[in-house]
């Protein structure tokens, strides 16, 4: 509750601090969760440290105007498109990093593992009652390409581990075991499966274009678990209808996807409507992650996290 005779910072949350065991004392805590057509609370002049709903829809910008306090953004996603734009100068913003490896990396899995072994082609036939067995590709003996390899990039990996596959790692800036973005023209045309997890940039917005499409080999899967706009939608549903490579998306441009688009009814197609990071495991992390920050915050540590450019 608000107390106007309370100096500590007042931190928004949008779930019961009851979630975070040992928050720290010293901060007040309030939970608020903005839906369109609501009464904004009376506190938000007061608040310092900001903890957006995750996934969330609201006006960031409307909302952080409001906040003359406010010295903290910390999101509960990697990404932060979609709200950088809405903090300003002076008001340090920090990702969710960490968050959602588990639940991005499983999904991803998933979802070449389900491409690959035709899961859904048997779904629609066990749905008519049909019994359609046959051969279909295996992910073992497969060379997987890695396209974003940072700490969900790495934790793809090591979900692989076991299936008997090769990893290939890029990431954009080359290092040992890992190739640089530039070398994606040579490595494309020897990918069975290239895994997308990087972040939106403007180096990488609509990066997989027609010409990056043409590069793949023949029968190659692409799964995108990075951002809709990575992919440039037209080019990818010309290649789809050839028949020459397959994909999967859990990202689109936009979301959700409006109905009539061509990638409803594009041919050899997964789509999940962005469930990467909404699993059981998120949200563990997320309120460890918040404790993590509220504790540096509350005691004047350096944040974590903090997002001066692409992460």
């Amino acid at each position: 509750m608000r107390d106007g005779e309370n100096s500590n910072p007042l931190v928004w949350l949008p779930f019961s601090v009851d979630h975070i065991e040992g928050a720290p004392a010293g901060l007040r805590y309030e939970t608020w969760r903005v839906e369109d057509g609501d009464e904004l609370p009376g506190w938000l002049d007061e608040v310092e440290f900001y903890v957006p709903a995750y996934m969330s829809a609201v006006r960031h910008a409307e909302l952080i105007a409001r906040m003359p306090a406010l010295k903290v953004v910390q999101t509960l996603t990697a990404g932060v498109d979609d709200i950088r734009s809405a903090v300003p100068a002076g008001v340090t913003l920090c990702n969710g990093r960490g968050i959602h490896n588990a639940s991005t990396a499983e999904l991803a899995v998933t979802l070449t593992l389900a491409s690959l072994r035709g899961i859904p082609d048997f779904v629609r036939a066990q749905d008519t009652g049909r019994w359609r067995s046959k051969v279909l590709p295996s992910l073992a003996d497969r060379s997987v390409l890695i396209v974003g390899y940072g700490e969900i990039g790495a934790a793809i990996e090591a979900r692989l581990t076991g299936f008997e596959c090769d990893v290939v790692r890029v990431a954009r800036t080359p290092r040992l075991g890992v190739h640089g973005l530039a070398e994606l023209p040579d490595l494309l045309p020897e990918a069975d499966v290239v895994i997308l997890i990087v972040p939106i940039t403007d180096e990488t917005r609509a990066m997989v274009d027609a010409d990056f499409l043409a590069r793949m080999k023949d029968g190659a899967l692409l799964v995108n678990v990075a951002r809709g706009a990575v992919v440039d939608a037209g080019a990818l549903v010309e290649a789809l209808g050839t028949g020459r490579i397959s994909a999967a998306l859990d990202v689109t441009d936009p979301e959700p996807l409006p109905e009539g688009h061509p990638l409803w009814s594009a041919p050899n197609l997964l789509l999940t409507p962005h469930v990467g990071g909404a699993s059981s495991a998120m949200w563990p992390r997320a309120y460890r992650v918040v404790r993590e920050q509220l504790e540096r915050f509350a005691t004047g540590q350096p944040l974590a996290n903090v997002m001066d450019g692409p992460y």
